[in-house]
């Protein structure tokens, strides 16, 4: 597990910077001179940036040992983000944030291919928990405290991730042994998308990501009336929420190793529409919130290990490439979360906004049950390749 820790770093990085601008949407907004909404594309704009460019750019990397990548990732990483904490108006801001997501989805594809490479077998599911924890620990951690940071400069959190990146790609250059794999070409890994179990899975972690990002893009202006518009208050119940992610991912690499995977992620996204549907009714008052915040966040967690552990099981071999395609999924349903919620916004006020993710999450469970027979013999198996 200590060869995972520079990966699980790296993914603290990638993650606080990642979900920190739903905390810093007011501040943002007001000092670029746009809408809340506009603010809110910053992030739909990464996302998809994130979702188109890791396939690209992990394939022209893919004769790279995974150290040297992901080097090169975070340098790419750290130089967006200074960017934009310097950027002068809202399309420099965007054209920076746009350059980070390059940087951040090739950190993403390498480090779970790494994670993948380094675990035995019988550990995988847990392996990729403990980076996937990266992620959480930034969302339990890095989004409240980058959120309270931002409350006197949002610029300041776009310098501290920037700072965070640094520390990372020193872990890597440290800890990390040389792991090479197999190069590969972007047709080779856009193959798997012909077949309709992948094709299936995929969709589904983009469901569960869209319906989670649909509300959470607008955390900020949902909350105003429990928190009052008090970045302190929003930063308690922003840290609730990571910390339920925290048990969540936790709960779910555990899950993953015991139960079939498909069963869990069901389970996750039914639990995550449960805790959607009822956000309207609790937004408003703070103790209700928080309690809620929890819940929430352990509920949209479950899903995403098990959605890995998946396609590891799926095909060992082409595992880098298909985690590399979840990677990519996951951002485009962080991407169609933060477009559908900014569009919803001239019908629905931010608070119901959960109403309509419930929804989506639930279609998430629909799309779930014809994934669940695995490949048969016959199915093609994707060709080795790197991620």
């Amino acid at each position: 597990m200590k060869q995972l820790i520079p990966l699980a770093v790296a993914l603290f990085a990638v993650g606080t910077d990642g979900f920190v601008i739903a905390g810093l949407l007011p501040q943002i907004a007001a000092d670029l001179g746009v809408g809340v909404s506009a603010a809110g594309q910053l992030v739909t704009a990464f996302a998809l940036a994130f979702a188109v460019s890791a396939p690209v750019l992990g394939a022209m990397t893919s004769a790279m040992d995974r150290r040297t990548a992901l080097l090169v990732a975070l340098a790419i990483f750290v130089v967006g983000n200074a960017l934009t904490a310097v950027g002068p108006n809202y399309t420099i801001v965007m054209i920076a944030r746009v350059v980070t997501a390059f940087g951040a989805g090739l950190i993403g594809a390498a480090a779970f291919s790494a994670a993948a490479a380094i675990a035995p077998e019988e550990r995988r599911g847990r392996a990729l928990a403990f980076v996937m924890g990266g992620l959480t620990l930034a969302i339990a951690f890095g989004l409240p405290a980058g959120t309270l940071i931002g409350g006197a400069d949002w610029r300041l959190t776009l310098w501290a991730v920037a700072a965070l990146g640094v520390v990372a790609a020193v872990g890597i250059a440290i800890a990390l042994p040389s792991i090479s794999l197999p190069a590969d070409s972007l047709s080779a890994r856009l193959e798997p998308l012909r077949q309709p179990w992948v094709f299936g899975v995929l969709s589904v972690t983009v469901m569960a990501l869209a319906g989670t990002h649909l509300l959470y893009t607008y955390i900020s202006p949902a909350l105003e009336g429990a928190t009052a518009g008090s970045t302190t208050t929003l930063t308690v119940i922003l840290l609730a929420w990571g910390v339920g992610n925290m048990i969540g991912n936790n709960v779910a690499g555990r899950l993953a190793d015991r139960y079939p995977p498909h069963r869990v992620v069901s389970g996750g996204l039914a639990a995550a529409a449960l805790m959607l549907g009822v956000s309207p009714l609790v937004v408003g008052s703070l103790v209700p919130a928080v309690v809620w915040a929890v819940l929430w966040g352990i509920t949209v967690s479950l899903p995403v290990v098990p959605q890995q552990s998946r396609f590891v099981a799926y095909a060992p071999s082409a595992s880098a490439v298909l985690l590399g395609l979840n990677s990519s999924a996951i951002y485009v349903g962080i991407a169609v979360g933060g477009a559908l919620g900014g569009l919803l916004q001239e019908q629905l006020t931010p608070a119901r906004l959960g109403l309509v993710a419930a929804a989506v999450s639930l279609l998430g469970v629909l799309l779930n049950a014809p994934t669940v027979k695995r490949r048969t013999a016959a199915a093609p198996e994707p060709a080795p390749v790197t991620g």
